[in-house]
């Protein structure tokens, strides 16, 4: 799996605040904290990532399919579907 940090990287103590009640419950199941965060925070800047790739290749891709529009592809003469 290929990931969008370097998850061998140290862990760092930061402070987040936290809905009181939110926070009472999830450690009342005993939730990891610091490891929800960590996935959460992985999603969405995989999310993040992922959506300015898309900006800054919008006109590539708009281009590309317009392209196939007029064109067709290369394999449209040879495929049996």
């Amino acid at each position: 799996m290929s990931y969008a940090y370097d998850t061998q990287a140290p862990k760092r103590p930061t402070n987040v605040s936290i809905n009181s009640d939110l926070l009472a419950k999830a450690k009342g199941f005993n939730i990891n904290l610091s490891a929800t965060l960590e996935h959460a925070l992985a999603e969405q800047l995989r999310a993040e990532q992922r959506a300015q790739w898309l900006r800054e290749n919008a006109d590539a891709i708009q281009a590309y399919n317009q392209f196939v529009e007029t064109n067709g592809t290369f394999s449209d003469s040879v495929r049996k579907f």
